[in-house]
């Protein structure tokens, strides 16, 4: 018996997605900043979702699914699981909307995050830090509670809301963009970008930035099936993700390219972000940056669009992480 067929967003449903959370999520600003031009070789425009609501372009996604659902399915509240921002996404558009909101956490997510997630209102359950254990507790909350799933990264809701980051970005960039480059973890903004750049503007070169310890994206579409089997070791916890079934699909038809990045050189990109943009960005963001900076050959002369995805930084982490760049 073959498979079902995957359910994929279409461009419409971006279009849909931007009309149905214009009333609740920012429109974040554009920013750039002349010295890091010159760092980089390139016109850099940086798309500040690290601003977005709940610190993150996780909100535009959870709040696309929260608003789709029809009035009895939302009664029963949602269920997802995530080590942060896709958890306070889902809590914040549940109390947009006056409805539970579970979130199953794994052991070892970053304080600040969970505890974002509980001031959001919604309810924590944890597991061990494992894929299948987060799924198979989502799934009893699923069976003791009847919460709809609001998956993070293949839900095809969330994958059109996260989408409409990039709308906006050619929007206001004019559509004048030769390269974009955002974050990959799970692949929701992966796919949803590539989705929106493929439709409206199809020459621009699409670049996905990935932690060299978590490099499974660079694998998948290099072997041309998804490959699973890693254990990822990589500071950028947001990126930790399985990618996705039909993120995969997705992005294997986009002729999307992987940069893998080393964890020192984020960090490095992050403090640079600080210093030169006056933005805190956490290490799944400032990935984006660092795989421009360490392929200028790619992009010199080029105007080119970063997602800079989060600002959710743990504060207690920060000095840590920028101890050895001070010696």
């Amino acid at each position: 018996m073959n498979p079902p067929a995957l359910t994929l967003p279409a461009f419409g449903d971006v279009l849909a997605a931007a009309a149905r959370i214009a009333p609740h999520a920012h429109a974040t600003p554009v920013l750039h900043a002349r010295s890091m031009d010159a760092l980089a070789g390139c016109e850099v425009r940086f798309k500040a979702e690290h601003l977005q609501r709940a610190g993150a372009f996780k909100f535009r996604g959870a709040c696309n699914a929260v608003w789709s659902l029809r009035d009895d399915e939302a009664g029963r509240g949602v269920v997802t699981h995530s080590s942060g921002n896709h958890g306070a996404a889902l809590a914040l558009a549940a109390r947009t909307r006056g409805i539970a909101c579970h979130v199953v956490v794994p052991e070892g997510a970053v304080k600040s995050k969970l505890a974002a997630i509980e001031a959001y209102g919604a309810t924590l359950h944890h597991c061990a830090p494992t894929i299948a254990a987060r799924e198979a507790a989502c799934a009893e909350v699923q069976r003791t509670t009847g919460a709809v799933l609001v998956h993070p990264y293949t839900d095809p809701r969330v994958i059109a809301g996260q989408g409409t980051a990039t709308l906006e970005l050619l929007n206001q960039c004019d559509g004048r963009l030769d390269a974009l480059v955002v974050p990959v973890g799970g692949g929701g903004l992966a796919s949803g970008t590539a989705l929106v750049a493929r439709t409206l503007a199809p020459d621009m070169r699409l670049f996905l930035a990935e932690p060299a310890g978590a490099a499974e994206t660079a694998a998948s579409l290099a072997a041309g099936r998804r490959v699973t089997d890693f254990v990822p070791d990589t500071i950028c916890d947001g990126l930790r993700g399985t990618l996705g079934e039909p993120n995969f699909e997705m992005l294997d038809a986009s002729g999307v390219e992987v940069l893998v990045v080393d964890d020192a050189d984020t960090v490095a990109a992050m403090r640079l972000a600080w210093s030169r943009l006056k933005q805190l960005v956490e290490p799944s963001s400032a990935i984006a940056l660092a795989a421009v900076l360490c392929n200028r050959e790619r992009f010199a002369g080029m105007r080119v669009g970063v997602v800079l995805s989060g600002g959710n930084v743990d504060l207690d982490a920060v000095a840590t992480l920028f101890a050895p760049l001070r010696a």
